[in-house]
């Protein structure tokens, strides 16, 4: 056998192969690679066009006459009431049935989505795009037919467009019983193919930062979740930088509100999306919006609705949503919020009222501490034994403070006496204080929420008032003027608290302490009233704490 000829052989049958190999990737592999990076590209260029919605009227108009402009179809549900738009597929009229702007059940339901063109514009459109230009695809003028006028939970509509070249395109819009759309859709040639489309959706809204001034404890305003890391970007920060891009593989992006969110939640699979600001007409701009990478079809969600916390996790589990619940800005210490949250609604669902969630809130959490607070007491209390020696050495060595010092350290050594302890419980009580003010702070739950009595909103400040006599007085003191019931029975509790509590040895020290009770009296007046019932509780139940510990060790 002749080896030459035969290397020579296998060594055109590797170069064939190779070449082979080589042509399959260019073409199969490479070539749509290159052909998707080029379309993404166009059609990034192609959605800063889109985004800028600028149709605001010459003439002002009403909401029901911008409304009337197109022909729509009616969303009526249990929870939400409205209707989007067969002109652009555009989401621009919905209310939430079962929350209302006051306390009023014959108030306004609160209002979500409004027209582009409205003062308060704030929609969703969905669309597609395309980088063949001889594919026309529909537009925010495009109107769609549709099998029915009216989408409810039991019964979605199908909307159906065909462009002059006979491609036809098919949307399927549902609902389900609470505030979750979803949208799927596809488009089919003549021929009976499916052309590659990029589908895309935003959010635009109309907002005015300097008719809600920001605040601090929690974020309203864009937010989304890329691949499992939440981003928020304030309304403020947005309107300096103007623009802020994510590239993920699965997550959400929307617009929250304190208990109000709008959110498009894509397939899991690559997606660019952008948050952005801009201005139109002196109208402020903000807008989230998502492209998909080029499919067949599409299917993507809407959210659309009220921030229950039990809902969000649902949706979380049903639909694969990462981090849905972080759309309620629970905090850093979310670990805890979360948690003390779950408890209270464990609570509710026993009880039916949140304020008497509340008070077991209160109950179980000093139960927990009461070893902390046994402990804490005993010491206490051998610091009220010590006092008589401890001013014996404070006179003693009144000009020499170094040698004051010593000898007070080793009484405390001697008496195994712990200065600090009686400050335990209270510290360990900070991270429930302030876990408990974000859950009656941000969570929907608490909105409206009653108690007994006077109190009808949790989450709002004790509404009487000792200045205007609690009513009988017609007027509007000035908020720190502002001294309710509660906040002054929390008062009382604290100056009784303080007479069971052996005083600071330093005497500087116990003035300032007695100073304390009124402070707080100030300080807790605006806060929600719900947080301080639960301070007047927390209080009322260390007074009974001391006086059985006090009662067992005497």
């Amino acid at each position: 056998m002749n080896t030459k000829h035969s290397d020579t052989n296998n060594l055109i049958i590797a170069l064939l192969l190779s070449l082979l190999i080589l042509g399959y990737w260019q073409y199969f592999i490479e070539g749509p690679r290159k052909a998707q990076e080029e379309l993404a590209l166009k059609t990034k260029v192609e959605t800063q066009q889109i985004q800028k919605v600028a149709d605001v009227p010459e003439v002002p108009k009403s909401r029901d006459e911008l409304l009337s402009e197109a022909p729509n179809v009616v969303i009526k549900s249990d929870r939400l009431n409205g209707s989007f738009s067969l002109k652009g597929l555009r989401f621009n009229n919905l209310a939430l049935v079962q929350y209302h702007e006051t306390l009023d059940p014959k108030s306004p339901q609160v209002v979500l989505f409004s027209p582009s063109g409205d003062a308060n514009s704030y929609f969703a459109e969905f669309g597609w795009l395309s980088a063949d230009k001889s594919l026309q695809v529909p537009t925010e003028d495009t109107v769609w037919s549709a099998d029915s006028k009216e989408l409810t939970p039991t019964h979605p509509v199908n909307l159906t467009w065909k462009n002059s070249s006979g491609v036809a395109f098919h949307v399927q819009i549902a609902l389900d019983d609470k505030y979750m759309f979803t949208i799927a859709a596809s488009a089919e040639d003549s021929k009976g193919g499916h052309p590659l489309l990029q589908n895309y959706a935003y959010i635009n809204r109309v907002y005015d930062i300097s008719k809600h001034p920001a605040m601090g404890i929690l974020h309203e305003g864009p937010l989304g979740v890329f691949d499992g890391i939440l981003k928020e970007v304030p309304y403020k920060k947005l309107i300096e930088q103007k623009d802020e891009g994510f590239e993920a593989n699965s997550g959400w992006m929307g617009v929250t509100d304190k208990y109000w969110l709008s959110a498009i939640i894509p397939p899991d699979e690559s997606f660019s999306a952008h948050m952005s600001y801009y201005e139109s007409k002196d109208r402020a701009h903000y807008q989230v919006e998502y492209i998909g990478k080029p499919a067949e079809e599409m299917k993507l969600h809407l959210f659309a609705g009220a921030k229950e916390m039990a809902l969000l996790d649902a949706y979380s589990a049903k639909y694969n949503i990462a981090r849905f619940d972080h759309a309620v800005d629970l905090g850093l210490f979310d670990f805890l919020t979360k948690p003390i949250f779950k408890i209270l609604a464990y609570f509710y669902g026993i009880t039916g009222n949140f304020g008497i969630a509340i008070l077991l809130l209160t109950v179980l959490v000093k139960l927990i501490m009461y070893p902390l607070a046994s402990k804490s007491f005993q010491s206490m209390n051998k610091m009220k034994i010590v006092q008589p020696r401890m001013a014996e050495i404070r006179e003693r060595h009144k000009d020499d403070k170094v040698k004051m010092n010593q000898e007070i350290m080793e009484l405390y050594k001697r008496e195994k006496v712990n200065p600090a302890s009686g400050c335990l419980p209270m510290i360990v009580q900070i991270p429930v204080f302030f876990s408990l003010y974000k859950v009656l702070y941000v969570t929907l739950e608490m909105r409206h929420a009653p108690f007994f009595g006077w109190i009808h909103d949790l989450s709002a400040s004790d509404p009487t008032n000792l200045f205007t006599l609690f009513g009988l007085l017609n007027w509007l003191p000035p908020t720190m003027m502002h001294l309710g019931i509660w906040p002054m029975i929390m008062c009382c509790t604290m100056i009784i608290q303080q007479h069971q509590s052996p005083p600071p040895p330093d005497p500087v020290q116990a003035k300032m302490m007695k100073f304390l009770p009124l402070v707080f009296l100030f300080l807790f007046s605006n806060f929600a009233a719900g947080l301080v019932i639960y301070w007047s509780w927390s209080n009322t139940l260390t007074i009974l704490q001391q006086w059985y510990i006090k009662k067992k060790y005497s």
